[in-house]
C-alpha cells in the first residue's frame, strides 16, 4: 500500500490541489449569492434576463 501511494504522489496531490480549488470557487459562489452578487459580476442593468432574477416585489412596488 505504502509503495502504491508513494508511486502515484503526483497524482494524489495534483488531484488534492484541484479538489481544494473547486471547492474554493463553488464556496465563493454561495457566499456571493448569499450576498446578492450576480453569477455574471456585471450587474443586471444589460441582462436580458433581470426580470427573472430578481423580480420586482409587491411591497416595493407600494412605496
Amino acid at each position: 500500500m505504502f509503495t502504491w501511494i508513494m508511486e502515484n504522489m503526483a497524482t494524489i496531490i495534483i488531484t488534492a490541489v484541484l479538489i481544494l480549488a473547486v471547492a474554493a470557487v463553488i464556496a465563493g459562489m454561495i457566499c456571493g449569492k448569499r450576498k446578492g452578487n450576480s453569477s455574471c459580476g456585471c450587474g443586471c442593468a444589460g441582462c436580458a434576463m433581470h426580470g427573472a432574477c430578481h423580480p420586482v416585489q409587491p411591497e416595493t412596488l407600494q412605496k
